[in-house]
């Protein structure tokens, strides 16, 4: 119960406040509360909240309705954030929230790089909870502002050449090219994007996907302890966006499965293309620390980017998870 009231007033207090700040920072205060709450830290959740509080803009104001006849039109434009929002309030008030989350995902799947894939994460943090408890006003809320996000940051990614891949997810994510130019922001980076390997590309059957994702996500996650110098923050995407689809998978119909394996697959693969190192660093061991006490670490350090690698470690739970965890926290600049 009181998980359950903290983490519902925590959502109310960031329900004021827009989905990004100076016009592209993505605010990560609603993934990260839901972290701390799922891994039984509600009660730090105000207080992390206290001082992430400088990093919040006001929710921006509306241009023109998105309706059921216009929304091509809307989607992928940053400035009718607020219009999709609204949108998605009032489609979730009308219709149970898996019927909407069935329909959009297909629609939303392909633009996923958007918001350099925070909007997905936002959704699958939105949907875990979801999942998980009990279904109240400010967690149906969250998930209109996550799909609306989306919706917002909508980018399509096509053209890429297949390359040749590897069996594995680690060994596919291995075989990535890196960018020639890697400086500039995300969109930037994403542009000089021509060809990833090629993994999983014949997986169909829902199951076999599942199964494939938590590889990927495995294999990700256990990556950043050795390559997460190559840019401490944009590289834990590649494990917390295909964690965030596979958080999802279990609310979608299966035969969206195999669909959001090959886009989850492709933003992973991108995000390492645009920030892999030149050569990576020697696994170093997590020791005897427990996952409880990785976790006491990252919520000590603060960063939401750490707290929410570490929330996906944990998924995990083995010994170069943890590592990338601790990783995370070493290379990253604390919330002060």
């Amino acid at each position: 119960m009181e998980t359950t009231g903290i983490l519902d007033e925590a959502l109310q207090r960031l329900h004021g406040s827009g989905p990004e700040r100076v016009g592209r920072l993505t605010n990560h205060a609603p993934m990260a509360v839901e972290a701390l709450a799922a891994r039984g830290r509600a009660g730090a959740v105000h207080r992390w909240l206290d001082l992430y509080a400088r990093k919040l803009e006001e929710f921006p104001a509306g241009v023109e309705p998105v309706t059921d006849a216009g929304w091509r039109l809307a989607l992928g434009d940053p400035r009718r954030v607020a219009d999709w929002i609204d949108y998605f309030g009032r489609e979730i008030g009308e219709r149970p929230w898996r019927d909407v989350l069935a329909q959009w995902w297909p629609r939303l799947l392909p633009g996923m790089y958007g918001g350099s894939t925070h909007p997905v994460i936002r959704v699958g943090h939105a949907v875990r909870t979801l999942l998980a408890g009990e279904v109240t006003e400010p967690r149906l809320a969250e998930l209109a502002h996550g799909l609306g996000y989306w919706a917002a940051r909508h980018r399509p990614v096509s053209g890429l050449a297949p390359l040749r891949g590897a069996d594995s997810a680690a060994g596919a994510l291995d075989a990535v090219v890196p960018v020639a130019e890697r400086d500039g922001a995300f969109p930037a980076r994403l542009d000089r994007v021509t060809g990833l390997p090629v993994w999983a590309a014949g997986v169909t059957d829902p199951d076999e996907a599942r199964r494939r994702l938590a590889e990927l996500v495995r294999a990700a996650t256990h990556r950043y302890a050795t390559h997460g110098h190559g840019e401490e923050t944009m590289l834990v995407h590649a494990a917390t966006a295909p964690n965030a689809v596979l958080r999802t998978l279990p609310a979608l119909p299966r035969p969206l499965w195999a669909p959001s394996l090959h886009a989850a697959w492709t933003a992973s693969a991108a995000v390492t293309a645009m920030y892999a190192p030149d050569a990576p660093v020697a696994f170093v061991p997590p020791g005897s620390r427990t996952a409880e006490e990785v976790f006491e670490l990252a919520l000590a350090h603060g960063d939401e980017h750490v707290v929410k690698l570490t929330d996906t470690a944990l998924d995990i739970g083995d010994e170069q998870a943890l590592a990338a965890a601790l990783r995370a926290v070493e290379l990253s600049e604390p919330l002060r």
